[in-house]
């Protein structure tokens, strides 16, 4: 049985069906959930006031007790206009006693990123409230991997991976690509050598998805990386347009600009499979005919 504290930083919740569906399945579950009035909360297409949303993050400073697994509702967009605000210190200081166990995606990247960039704190980036917990049906394998992720200490995921054999070790990092690409040059991008990036999408056209990673290759930033992994792209569907174009040459693209591997195919994303990566976290890549694995440690799980 675990304590779920909701924050609500980003997009108003359209569906508050799935919302309240998500709450339901964690109760039932066993699990407390907490600060639900937040999930109705709206102004404009924000999931409340700016004042608001900025203390769903600021209070966590505040948050008492060990084994809190902090929630994001969902994501959209409004996590970017807080980021100036946010008591980074407060949050790493309060990291230091019995670490928050802080899990979301999309728009809830910047967030994740800035907290490892200023202060090397450790996130999840994994289900989120409505999308995943309160999906009509929970999928078992994002149930199961994310609770692997909380609480073993070290834990491995495998996938049938596509990619070159490679072997190496790095600081895990990464999560939507459209928002870290919006860090580029921000003090909130974490600065990262010989790292695992693993990068995923929604609705984004694959030439949208290749202007994204060369801008990150122009910057600098995927050469200094040990591996690339890249999860799932949805709604990246070419069209007649394309003429043989797709997400699949866009990749083989990127990779004839890179000495170092891109291996795709981990279910990492906006799909109803989903992984949970702890950002920030040691990671041992191998790839080879076999297939693809991750051995991940060093992040923050629940205390028994």
């Amino acid at each position: 049985m675990s304590q779920f504290h909701l924050i609500a930083p980003s997009g108003y919740c359209i569906n508050q069906e799935a919302a309240q569906r998500g709450v339901q399945r964690l109760l039932e579950s066993g699990h407390q959930v907490e600060n639900q009035t937040i999930i109705p909360r709206r102004q404009q297409r924000f999931a409340g006031t700016q004042a608001q949303r900025l203390d769903d993050i600021n209070g966590l400073v505040n948050l008492k007790g060990e084994n809190n697994i902090v929630l994001a509702v969902r994501g959209g967009y409004g996590a970017s206009r807080l980021l100036e605000s946010i008591d980074w210190a407060g949050l790493a200081k309060r990291q230091q006693q019995h670490p928050l166990l802080i899990c979301g995606h999309s728009d809830f990247t910047v967030i994740q990123l800035g907290l490892l960039a200023l202060n090397n704190v450790i996130t999840f980036s994994g289900p989120m409230l409505a999308g995943n917990f309160g999906a009509p049906e929970l999928d078992a394998f994002t149930q199961e991997h994310f609770w692997r992720a909380l609480r073993n200490p070290t834990f491995s995921i495998e996938w049938q991976g596509n990619g070159p054999d490679w072997e190496c070790e790095g600081k895990l990092w990464g999560g939507n690509l459209a928002m870290l690409v919006s860090l580029i040059g921000t003090p909130w991008l974490p600065d990262i050598d010989d790292g695992i990036l693993v990068l995923e999408d929604i609705n984004e056209h694959p030439f949208r998805v290749e202007r994204m990673l060369l801008q990150l290759y122009h910057a600098g930033i995927l050469a200094r990386q040990s591996a690339i992994v890249l999860g799932s792209f949805s709604g990246s569907a070419p069209n007649e347009y394309d003429a043989g174009y797709s997400l699949e040459t866009m990749v083989d693209f990127i990779r004839s600009r890179l000495d170092i591997p891109v291996i795709t195919g981990l279910a990492f994303g906006h799909e109803q499979q989903t992984v949970t990566l702890p950002l920030g976290a040691q990671a041992f890549l191998k790839h080879d005919n076999s297939g693809s694995r991750l051995t991940i440690s060093g992040h923050p799980v629940i205390k028994a």
